[in-house]
């Protein structure tokens, strides 16, 4: 079972936060530090992320637009479905968490991680995350504002002026600087994905010392969060089966459906963290419990799936060998690979 270092490093700044939590003029200080570390992750995301490539993959639409309904419809819609456990299982702040990581967009450099260990369709993986993450900066907040409602701020133009500011600017002029720093980005690609984990880890500090500060942690207990984990078991398992039979009743080949099911079924915790940030302000802490913990559950869950499926017996045999051949073509350091990377935990 992989136990993600990232997890680690994350719990190891949730402990500090509550030991530790920034007040005062600190708090101001690691407030601002957050927002323009948030800035600056969306800013690379843009650079990082080959329009032409997005668009190259448009072939296959019928895989990308299943992906694409199973992040931001499917999700969501199960999201909705888990009111039904408040109160019995997770208190309204737990949920409104729980609801948020049915909104985020999937994940990238996993999906094509498992995706390759399972001998799948690796190319369509990589468009399906790209795109994924494309859609999800505008989706995301548009959904958290209407279905989240004053747990995310709603409508207000406070809250529309941030996501702008804070996702928006940023992840455009990524995009329409990548002509003049693609190269730079791509070849720094290690060092730059630091800037980005460390990035995240200031901004989960500075949620968790103004959750501390405001007493917000006073609302869950160990039986809550037990309540938690079990919805998360029952979300995943719905969508890990989901994605699987519901792209064979598509006519899905098994490469397919492999991209499918892992690109499909995950949501990525680099794009959720300072989305996270951005909607909820001080219940930020609570509003990301469920997606840290969603994050760990589906690496260990589909790394089993992905080992397990790299030793069926392949009924459709060039499909899959072909897949394989092309990830094996694919340079390491080529635009494919490192245009559709975000951080690794993503």
């Amino acid at each position: 079972m992989p136990i993600d270092p990232y997890i680690l490093l994350l719990l190891g700044t949730v402990g500090l936060a509550a030991l530790l939590p920034a007040r005062g003029t600190g708090a101001d200080l690691a407030s601002g530090a957050s927002t323009a570390a948030i800035a600056l992750l969306f800013f690379l995301y843009g650079a990082r992320l080959s329009t032409r490539e997005a668009l190259d993959g448009l072939r296959h639409w019928r895989l990308h637009g299943t992906v694409l309904a199973c992040t931001f419809v499917v999700f969501p819609l199960l999201g909705l479905a888990a009111r039904g456990f408040v109160p019995v299982l997770l208190t309204d702040p737990l949920y409104q968490g729980l609801l948020f990581l049915t909104l985020v967009p999937s994940t990238i450099q996993s999906s094509i991680a498992f995706t390759s260990i399972a001998r799948g369709n690796v190319p369509a993986a990589i468009c399906a995350g790209s795109f994924s993450s494309l859609v999800g900066i505008v989706a995301t907040p548009l959904l958290a504002a209407a279905l989240l409602g004053g747990g995310a701020g709603g409508f207000s133009a406070d809250s529309v002026t941030k996501i702008v500011l804070q996702l928006l600017v940023p992840f455009v002029a990524g995009q329409v600087l990548r002509r003049w720093i693609g190269g730079f980005v791509t070849r720094h690609r290690k060092a730059l994905g630091l800037v980005d984990r460390g990035s995240i880890l200031l901004v989960v500090y500075t949620a968790f010392s103004q959750g501390m500060v405001r007493g917000v942690w006073s609302q869950v207990s160990p039986a809550r969060l037990g309540g938690l984990l079990a919805v998360e078991v029952l979300l995943l398992a719905v969508m890990l089966l989901l994605t699987w039979y519901g792209a064979k009743a598509l006519k899905f080949g098994r490469a397919d459906r492999i991209a499918i099911q892992f690109a499909g079924s995950k949501k990525s915790l680099a794009a959720g963290l300072p989305m996270a940030s951005v909607l909820f302000g001080a219940q930020a802490s609570l509003a990301v419990l469920p997606l840290m913990l969603f994050h760990q559950m589906q690496l260990m869950v589909c790394a089993v799936i992905a080992k397990r499926r790299s030793h069926d017996a392949d009924p459709l045999g060039a499909g899959t060998a072909e897949a394989v051949d092309v990830t094996v073509r694919t340079p390491v350091g080529s635009s494919r690979t490192g245009a559709g990377t975000g951080t690794r935990s993503g």
